[in-house]
């Protein structure tokens, strides 16, 4: 009986390198858009934060999906990391001026 290959550790690596994407960055990303969705829905308070609650399962399922899905993982690392800043700049300086729009 022959033995099936055994993966390369390089693709090991980019596996992993994804799911630690997918899963504690990708739980930090979807935080920061469901705090940035609860302070600016038209809604009130508590019907925004519901909302942004409920929706924040779509959000992760989609983010999870689309780093899975890019074909480098270098470029998915970039994306994560850009809009985790630029998302999170916005919610830090929202929270700052204070109130709801």
């Amino acid at each position: 009986m022959a033995s099936k290959p055994s993966a390369s550790p390089t693709y090991r690596l980019a596996v992993a390198g994804r799911a630690l994407a997918a899963i504690p960055v990708n739980y930090v990303l979807t935080s920061i858009i469901v705090g940035l969705a609860a302070r600016h829905l038209p809604l009130a308070r508590a019907e925004a934060s519901v909302a942004a609650t409920l929706s924040s399962f779509l959000i992760f399922a989609v983010i999870a999906i689309a780093i899975f899905h890019a074909r480098s993982a270098a470029r998915m690392w970039m994306w994560m990391t850009g809009a985790t800043l630029l998302l999170g700049g916005a919610l830090a300086l929202s929270i700052q001026m204070g109130g709801r729009l």
